[in-house]
């Protein structure tokens, strides 16, 4: 099977979100053959390199999202009046209410005569701003010229627009336009043809947004089944870094409006889905993603690092307290602190350690990080808090990979209890890992913490430091307790957030979807004309063959068993004549 991989900002660059686990799934689906569709953020993401990329991945292909392409191709009348049509349609659907999660999955205001709503309205602007693209190219250019603009102020003083979008001014209209322009970047590739993602059998976008595009792309233009994995909500993303912006109030409306409706659309077209999480889905499901569609996999994380903590029976010392992560306000060690001098009442002789991660630290967390440590002198005067050394010290701060933390597994195993204070949070990783390590926890209910916790530890409320510090005395005090929970936390994270068991779940996906979203493709031979003989005479046959199976798409009367497998309605011509992405899977 051919699989197009499409990333933003991740995989194969040697850094961004999704490097690890597109890394391992595609070492462990060996079996599979990967192309590599990756957006790249910027320059620097760029000059750091890739990393080493095993053999099934037959080819990268690499698009900056960092830099407008300009093709030198400029419009006539004929596609200024095509482009203007297009682009006014896509403005108009992200002008109107509705659409997002908080506005609903339903179309709002804005519908028109002949029956469309605002999400029509968006995809006939989007796929005919790509097909214009394909044929004539110079999008790029039209997306920056006065006529989107005046596309765009015309649409938002179009009656039934948002209130915010129709206050916009000229600068908010210049402004949306370049972000729109840089959002839209990928309909401008040259992926789209029939070497390329047309010749693929599965595209599968490593997160939504941007990333899925291409994907969508290839899904109208040939027919690919589109797979969509989030792990964190790309449009939650996207809210969040707006609110930190200086953009006026109709520019964040127009663009979380764009991003709203993109996500809509990518549910949509989407085979199936597959949130991380169940806070994940919730997000989803609340952008009108049908819930027959999602199916969640959990991410899956490497066990055998802290195997030896796990197995070896050691309980940590039953006097410390250990918390685990980056540095930053979302974290909360402000409650954390708060909550451990309440619980140095109750045990004098308990110990904190912070074992936090510099790696990509920005301005805001270094201030973050000097507060809590000011804090945590404040709050225990006569008791120094050095940077690195424990010794007596109650609350001792240390870097993964320094003199007292010399391995991650290391600073999990110092401790008998693990603590998360977040406020916000979206799969916690320390968690799984100190599950992985057979220690017991103490995490604030935000995420998907009690998904991942299921029974086997000890939740709060988030920002109520007297409940945080009772959970913990309760731990400290009971060692035969923190035994049991520990064990059953263990069990359960490596029966659920294995590298292996994301692995397993994909591989019977990847089968799934291609067994009732067969690619039909004429197969050529080597002189480019048709392959004589190349695909079953069963094909001929009236009937969905692969859908009729049961549990398909069709249900009804099962179908013949030449159609029950990935096979169904595929060339089979493999060898020295098989076409482009058509061997035997």
């Amino acid at each position: 099977m051919r699989i197009g991989l499409l990333t933003e900002g991740g995989y194969p660059y040697a850094t961004g979100e999704s490097r690890l686990w597109c890394d391992r799934l595609v070492r462990g689906l060996a079996q599979h053959e990967f192309d590599i569709y990756a957006l790249s953020r910027s320059a620097r993401q760029e000059a750091r390199g890739r990393v080493r990329l095993p053999p099934q991945v037959r080819s990268v292909r690499t698009a900056p999202l960092w830099a407008p392409e300009d093709d030198g191709r400029t419009y006539g009348r004929r596609e200024r009046r095509r482009f203007t049509e297009h682009f006014g349609e896509l403005a108009g659907a992200i002008c109107v209410p509705g659409g997002g999660p908080d506005g609903g999955p339903g179309e709002g205001p804005g519908g028109e005569p002949d029956g469309r709503g605002a999400g029509d309205r968006f995809a006939d602007g989007l796929y005919g701003l790509a097909e214009l693209a394909a044929e004539r190219g110079g999008l790029p250019t039209a997306l920056r010229s006065e006529t989107a603009v005046r596309t765009l102020e015309a649409a938002c003083r179009a009656p039934g627009t948002h209130r915010a979008a129709h206050a916009a001014k000229v600068s908010d209209h210049l402004e949306a336009v370049g972000l729109l322009e840089r959002a839209l970047r990928p309909l401008s590739l040259d992926w789209y043809d029939a070497q390329s993602l047309g010749a693929v059998d599965l595209c599968h976008a490593a997160s939504g947004g941007s990333a899925a595009l291409p994907g969508l792309l290839a899904k109208n233009f040939f027919g690919v089944p589109l797979l969509v994995t989030e792990y964190g909500v790309q449009l939650r993303a996207h809210y969040l870094a707006a609110g930190g912006t200086a953009r006026s109030m109709p520019v964040r409306t127009l663009l979380a409006a764009f991003h709203g409706r993109l996500a809509a659309e990518v549910y949509a077209r989407a085979a199936l889905i597959t949130p991380g999480n169940t806070h994940v889905r919730r997000w989803q499901e609340r952008c009108g993603a049908d819930r027959a569609k999602l199916r969640t996999v959990h991410p899956g994380m490497e066990s055998g690092r802290f195997a030896a903590v796990g197995e070896g029976g050691d309980g940590g010392d039953p006097r410390t307290l250990v918390w685990v992560g980056r540095v930053e306000p979302a974290k909360d060690l402000v409650s954390l602190l708060h909550a451990f001098a309440e619980v140095r009442k109750e045990e004098p002789q308990a110990r904190l350690r912070i074992v936090h991660s510099r790696h990509g630290q920005g301005g805001e967390a270094a201030a973050y990080l000097a507060h809590c440590r000011a804090l945590a002198a404040q709050l225990f005067p006569d008791e120094a808090t050095d940077a690195h050394a424990v010794g007596d010290n109650p609350v001792s701060f240390e870097d993964i990979g320094g003199p007292e933390a010399a391995d991650l597994a290391d600073a999990y195993a110092a401790g008998s209890v693990v603590v998360l204070s977040s406020v916000v949070e979206g799969f916690p990783v320390s968690l799984v890992e100190a599950m992985f390590c057979g220690r017991a926890t103490v995490s604030t209910d935000v995420g998907a913490v009690v998904e991942v916790i299921g029974g086997t530890g000890l939740v709060v409320p988030p920002r109520n430091p007297r409940a945080l510090a009772d959970a913990c005395v309760a731990l400290l005090r009971d060692p035969r307790r923190r035994e049991r929970l520990g064990a059953a936390a263990r069990a359960r994270a490596l029966e659920l957030f294995t590298v292996e068991q994301n692995i397993e779940a994909f591989r019977g996906i990847y089968l799934e979807l291609i067994s009732h979203c067969p690619v039909r493709r004429e197969a050529l031979g080597t002189d480019g004309g048709p392959l004589l003989f190349a695909n079953p005479a069963e094909e001929h046959v009236p009937g969905r063959w692969a859908g009729d199976g049961a549990g398909g798409p069709g249900g009804g009367t099962p179908g013949p068993r030449w159609a029950e497998g990935i096979g169904a309605a595929r060339p089979v011509g493999a060898g020295a004549g098989a076409g482009p992405g058509e061997r035997d899977v």
